[in-house]
Order: structure tokens, then C-alpha cells, then sequence
């Protein structure tokens, strides 16, 4: 069973996955959507800090709904013609629509769930059957393209064109990973979502630990995130991001792994799943919008290729840059510190790729010493 929420984790090397019935539902009724902001309010009154920074994360922005889609709003009409198909994505009064036609004929859908914050795929309800539509927004070229994963589909009949039918499982996990509430009762009910990655999704537990201490009981609290090693959290954070294990098991390979974090960090040689300092939240807060200045990350980097001297005179490796010589536990790796800089790490060593396609490009995680010409590591 799955101990973190309703998405698929790895137990005793099987992939588990729960019992799934769709139901399809209004998007205008959403008494679910009110609760989780309600519940972020009330996590507001002693997390004040995280509640205010985390929905503009590009996970609190992972899902949109129709009537609130900047990205759409900012483009009125798109459209792409690709062999004997074109697409259009046409906007008005938060009102956008996604067609596809061979001249001949048209299939058209109201598009009520965005996936992502910049970059946009929409699943699109038609028929009462669910569809990854088959091309989707990219902001590298501030158009449409065909959507990631689907370059070997060429659509021979418009209604292959319109897009990817969705099973149940596939749809479970869409909205699973891009909102929160989407599940009642075991059902995928997606009247009940809220968009975007919210408080509860994470931290399970949270509404009963929020009802607990309504009545004064300070007994109840949901799991402490920050207790767990580095090879739960990469586990955890895998649930959406793909786990090592997943992607093994799935044999995702080439540059489409790339954008599976923890399962490129886990091929990392200085990855360790008991160490905190190579964990993903020792370098990525979820509460606060990512950093891109990558000079940021230096410190993080030092932070086990430097090694200080502490008080006591015993070598250790620093856990920070800011603690370099307090006192704390020793570990068992001890990395070399940089022969060439003690700058610029993530730009050497955790080379930027660019994904099948060309629209989308990730900071690999796997993290190396990158020689000129080298091969694509899986």
C-alpha cells in the first residue's frame, strides 16, 4: 500500500497501484477546490511562510483551470499545421477552445484542465472520454508543437489527430501529480481537484491533524517530511518526478530520462541515500519558487567537496557553506573537493539537455565530471 498518497510507489518489487473508477464531472462545481483553500488557510496560521510562497511554485501552477490560464489569455489564437492536419487553440473572455481539422472535417473540445505553468499540454473531455491533446504549447518557440511523448504518433485519421485516449491509470496519475483532491473514495472525481500541487498533497494526514488541533488535541500530525533519509525523500518526491526504480522498471531510455530527477541524482556517484546533503530539498525548497541563478547552488556543492576542520580537530566534510566548522555528524562519503574552480559547479557538472524534440531542456541530475563528446548516460 501506498504510505504517501494515491499515486503509484514501489512495495516489495511490485509496482501497486489501487483499484480506479473514473468519474467525469462538472469543473464549475468544485466543493473540494473550496476545502483545500480552506485548509491552506487554516495551515497558514502556524505556516504562514510556506503558505504564502508555495502556490506560485511551478508545482502550486501545475494544473489550471478554464477562466484563470495566463499563458492562454496572453495567446488569443494558436496554431500549427503538421502533414494533413491543423490544430488551433483559440481564446476569448477566459473562454479557450482546441480544434483540430483535415479540411474536411473538425473535432473540437473546450479546454478546462492545463497541465503546467509555461509549457501547456490540456486533456480534453470528449464524448465522455478523456484525451491528452496531441500537440501542446512550448514557450522555447511561443507556439504549438507536438506534445512530448507522442513523437511517434502520425495521426492517419482526424480523431488519432485530436489526441491520446487516456486509461484510467494514465488519467489517475495526470491529475494525481498536477492538483490536489482529484481522488474521492478510491474514484477520480474531477469536480473535487484543486489545481496545482497544494498543501495536502504532500503532507498527508494534514486534515486530520488540522481537525485534531480544532479540538486541542496536539497529539495528531502528519508525517515529519524532514525526518525522512535521502532515499525515502528521492522515493517520495519520485511518486511525480519517477523514481530509480520506475525508470528502470519501465525502461525509460535516452534524453527523455532526463526530466526524472530523482532517478538521475540516484546515478549520481556521490548520491547517497543516507546522506542529507545530496537529498533533493538540500537544494530545492518546494515552498519556494525554483533559483535559477545557478551560482546559488555553489554552496550546496561545497558543501560536501569542501572539507574543514572542526573545533574538536577531527576532518569532516562540511554540511554547509555557512557551517563549514561547527560541529555535527561525520559522513561516510568524503568527496574530493574541484582541481579546476570552486565556482560555476552546476554548469560543469550538471550539464543542461535538451529532451527529443528540442523544446524542453533540463538540468541533468546526474551528476559527473562531463568530458567533451561523451554519450548520453542512462
Amino acid at each position: 500500500m501506498c504510505r504517501f498518497g494515491f499515486l503509484p510507489v514501489l512495495s516489495s518489487k511490485k509496482l501497486v497501484w489501487p483499484a480506479l473508477a473514473v468519474v467525469l464531472c462538472s469543473a464549475a462545481d468544485q466543493p473540494h477546490a473550496l476545502a483545500a483553500q480552506t485548509s491552506a488557510l487554516t495551515c497558514a496560521r502556524c505556516h504562514e511562510a510556506q503558505v504564502r510562497t508555495q502556490p506560485g511554485t511551478m508545482m502550486g501552477r501545475a494544473l489550471s483551470l478554464a477562466g484563470d490560464n495566463p499563458v492562454l489569455d496572453a495567446h488569443p489564437s494558436l496554431t500549427v499545421q503538421k502533414g494533413d492536419f491543423t490544430w488551433t487553440v483559440e481564446t476569448s473572455g477566459g473562454h479557450s477552445t482546441y480544434s483540430v481539422t483535415d479540411g474536411k472535417s473538425t473535432l473540437s473540445a473546450s479546454i478546462v484542465w492545463s497541465f503546467g505553468a509555461g509549457n501547456q499540454t490540456w486533456v480534453l473531455d470528449r464524448d465522455g472520454q478523456l484525451y491528452e491533446s496531441l500537440v501542446s504549447y512550448y514557450t522555447s518557440i511561443d507556439g504549438l508543437d507536438t506534445t512530448t511523448g507522442d513523437d511517434s504518433i502520425v495521426p492517419a485519421t482526424i480523431e488519432q489527430a485530436f489526441g491520446r485516449q487516456l486509461d484510467p491509470v494514465d488519467a489517475r496519475a495526470c491529475f494525481g501529480c498536477h492538483s490536489t483532491g482529484s481522488a474521492v473514495d478510491g474514484r477520480l472525481t474531477l469536480a473535487a481537484l484543486h489545481p496545482g500541487v497544494a498543501c495536502t498533497r504532500c503532507h498527508t494526514g494534514a486534515l486530520e491533524h488540522q481537525a485534531a488541533m480544532n479540538s486541542g488535541d496536539f497529539s495528531v500530525y502528519p508525517p515529519d517530511l524532514s525526518r525522512f533519509s535521502t532515499e525515502d525523500l528521492s522515493t517520495f518526491c519520485g511518486q511525480c518526478h519517477r523514481s530509480w526504480e520506475m525508470v528502470v522498471r519501465s525502461r525509460w531510455h535516452g534524453e527523455a530520462n532526463v526530466r526524472f530527477q530523482p532517478y538521475r541524482l540516484a546515478n549520481s556517484r556521490c548520491f547517497d541515500g543516507t546522506d542529507p546533503r545530496i537529498s533533493c530539498v538540500a537544494c530545492h525548497d518546494p515552498h519556494q519558487p525554483l533559483i535559477r541563478n545557478l551560482a546559488s547552488y555553489d554552496a550546496k556543492c561545497l558543501a560536501c567537496h569542501t572539507v574543514a576542520t572542526r573545533p574538536s580537530g577531527r576532518k569532516a566534510t562540511a554540511r554547509s557553506a555557512d557551517a563549514a566548522t561547527a560541529p555535527g555528524p561525520a559522513y561516510a562519503s568524503q568527496p574530493k573537493s574541484c582541481p579546476v574552480a570552486n565556482s560555476g559547479c552546476v554548469t560543469c557538472h550538471m550539464p543542461r539537455t535538451r529532451m527529443l524534440g528540442g523544446h524542453l531542456v533540463f538540468t541533468d541530475h546526474d551528476i559527473r565530471v562531463v568530458h567533451p563528446g561523451d554519450a548520453y548516460p542512462n
